[in-house]
């Protein structure tokens, strides 16, 4: 009889990366109110993996210039070994998520933790977060500043850009 696969936890980091200034300024500037500016990473294999300008990169949990997440999100467990990750992203890394596929609104770290989210779990990350850039994007402030937006590159500082190459990370 075979032994039962071990699990490993996975979990989504939220951060606010308007550090509350959404809340209070959106019903002016867009007409409707959002929570946050959203930047999520997953965390599993004892790592927190994200996307951003720079590519996919990894660091300790909470290990970024931003500091500790504002929420945390249990996304279940997975029984994918962290080998079997690790080539993933890799794979990830040198196709859908390099860092010149980068997009602020259609490609970008909330994309990422979706992607990975329900490679590991099935489960994708809450539709509050995957579905701002449409909500944006639905006001007229929103449409007017998209050409500035669409240039603005995001890599949240203090991690490592995650490369695998012959098996090493």
């Amino acid at each position: 009889m075979e032994p039962p696969p071990t699990l490993h936890p996975v979990k989504l980091y939220v951060y606010d990366l308007s550090k509350g200034m959404a809340r209070r300024l959106s019903p002016l500037m867009l007409g409707k109110q959002l929570d946050g500016i959203w930047h999520t990473s997953i965390i599993v294999h004892k790592d927190e993996f994200f996307y951003g300008s720079g590519g996919i990169s990894s660091c300790a949990p909470g290990g970024t210039l931003l500091g500790p997440p504002d929420s945390v999100v249990d996304l279940g467990s997975t029984e994918v070994t962290e080998e079997i990750f690790l080539e993933y992203l890799s794979s990830l890394g040198e196709s859908m998520f390099r860092g010149d596929s980068y997009n602020l609104f259609e490609h970008n770290c909330n994309t990422f933790s979706n992607e990975v989210a329900q490679f590991l779990t099935g489960r994708k990350i809450p539709s509050y977060i995957t579905d701002l850039p449409s909500e944006v994007l639905s006001t007229p402030f929103g449409q007017a500043l998209r050409p500035l937006l669409d240039s603005i590159q995001i890599q949240p500082p203090g991690g490592n850009t995650f490369r695998r190459h012959n098996g090493q990370s």
